[in-house]
């Protein structure tokens, strides 16, 4: 490699990736996102030996997490050039190896034997990743290992066993309602920082209008999250057009041609553009695969294996139905969901018209209250299921199961969301153990807690900017909002 590139432009990169060891400070957000403070507890755990591997689609933040991490551990006192950043997607970079780039750095910035955090940026595309990394996490005690991935890689290219015991895998997912509020300097003060949405079960109806007044004001911007998503360049932009062309061009298009085709081997990338655009407009929906694959002119089996792919790439959610009574979850037809409502907007073109359509709005909140779902119950590693009586047609959108609780959610965004005992989410609680159940609503006087008679669930009708703004400040740990 020499011969072709002088080592001191290895070195003139090294020290562009890591101004510290100069004296310098990069510019980083003030506010931190959940995944950084789960990054810290687990990099100050002297008794974590693994490393943690950040997953999540493209532009979330992962690198930011990474120099927010570095910066905090500069300024606690860390020796500056203890703190090695590397991005193994740089082209220079990528002509060493992950050991000759750590090799010459112990040679030439920081000696061997001594704690190091070692930050490595988009981990996949070093060549045999998974490798070094268990061998780094098995022979090297002295390293603490912060990496980030666009793919989740525990579970790309059957890599689970080769990281048994070495990695743990951290989600992050594009911002909650709450982070979007925050990045744009617009956070409500006068929201309780310790509200949870089971608090409000038993509160009292005068507590839930004064709640529902002091949230009136988030109603304008929870429209614009809902048209511009979750992704921090994009939050604060102000040109819809600008935002949905970056998440085209630099999200979608290039995880779709790029990632997919370096990470994942595909080949027919058009094939996987055509499935994806039929997610897009399918979004929230049960998807038979045979259908799929007759409006796509491909077979199923190509059909079921790029939906594990976009699964993996943090594209998509898929939801398995649930039997009633406890019976065994069925395997077929299952519901998919983009991971966040912006991409579709961005994929289809539609800007603020969406607004005051009602089919189209119903369909962009239930995706985003499932992101929050997801996001929120992710550390108990629950099941995030959906039911549907065929018989009746009655179903519940989206029900979080684990050992300690169950919770329907069903999502009715429209002027008009009645609740009545013959509503699917009533006849599912009456025949499973539910003690809440949320059903998430579009207009502010819908705030309200119901029973039914024979039944001992409490149904809280809450409307949607509420819900997700409480759930996204819950994930928050304490003392950080």
């Amino acid at each position: 490699m020499d011969s072709f590139f002088d080592a001191d432009r290895v070195f003139e990169v090294l020290h562009g990736f890591n101004p510290w060891w100069a004296g310098g400070e990069p510019s980083v957000p003030t506010f931190r996102r959940v995944a950084y403070h789960t990054c810290r507890r687990y990099y100050d755990n002297p008794a974590f030996r693994r490393a943690v591997l950040l997953s999540g689609a493209r532009r979330v933040g992962k690198t930011t997490v990474l120099m927010q991490v570095a910066v905090s551990l500069v300024r606690e006192g860390a020796d500056p050039r203890s703190v090695f950043y590397l991005s193994l997607d740089h082209p220079v970079v990528k002509l060493l190896t992950l050991p000759e780039l750590l090799k010459r750095y112990h040679e030439r910035i920081y000696p061997e034997g001594r704690p190091v955090a070692l930050l490595l940026d988009e981990v996949q595309y070093a060549r045999d990743w998974d490798l070094e990394l268990k061998q780094l996490v098995d022979r090297k005690p002295d390293y603490r290992i912060l990496a980030t991935g666009s793919s989740s890689l525990v579970q790309a290219g059957g890599l689970t066993e080769s990281g048994v015991g070495r990695w743990l895998r951290v989600p992050m997912p594009t911002l909650s309602f709450f982070e979007f509020l925050h990045i744009r300097d617009e956070a409500p003060s006068n929201i309780p920082a310790q509200l949870r949405t089971t608090d409000l079960f038993g509160a009292p109806q005068e507590e839930l209008r004064r709640l529902g007044a002091q949230f009136r004001p988030l109603m304008p911007l929870f429209r614009r999250y809902l048209l511009v998503g979750g992704f921090p360049e994009t939050a604060r932009m102000e040109d819809i057009v600008l935002c949905q062309r970056l998440l085209r061009e630099d999200v979608v298009e290039r995880v779709l041609r790029r990632d997919m085709a370096a990470v994942f081997r595909i080949r027919k990338i058009e094939d996987l553009e055509r499935l994806f655009l039929y997610i897009c407009l399918h979004t929230g929906s049960i998807l038979s695969i045979q259908k799929c694959a007759a409006a796509l002119q491909t077979t199923a089996t190509t059909v079921s294996n790029y939906l594990d792919v976009l699964e993996q790439a943090n594209l998509i959610y898929r939801l398995q139905p649930a039997a009633l009574g406890g019976k065994k979850r069925l395997k077929a037809r299952r519901k998919v969901y983009l991971v966040d409502a912006a991409l579709r907007n961005a994929v289809l073109l539609r800007g603020e018209e969406i607004l005051t359509d009602a089919g189209e709005m119903g369909t962009i909140v239930e995706t985003t209250v499932l992101r929050h779902l997801f996001a929120f119950h992710y550390p108990d590693a629950p099941d995030i299921v959906y039911w549907r009586d065929s018989a009746s047609d009655k179903e519940v959108d989206i029900i979080v199961r684990s050992p300690r609780y169950v919770l329907p959610v069903e999502v009715k965004y429209h002027t008009s969301a009645p609740l009545d005992q013959d509503e699917g989410i009533v006849r599912y609680c009456r025949h499973e153990d539910v003690r809440y159940a949320y059903w998430v609503t579009q207009r502010e006087e819908d705030f309200d807690v119901m029973e039914f008679r024979g039944l001992d669930t409490k149904f809280l009708r809450i409307p949607a900017h509420i819900f997700v703004y409480v759930l996204g400040q819950a994930e928050q740990p304490s003392g950080t909002q």
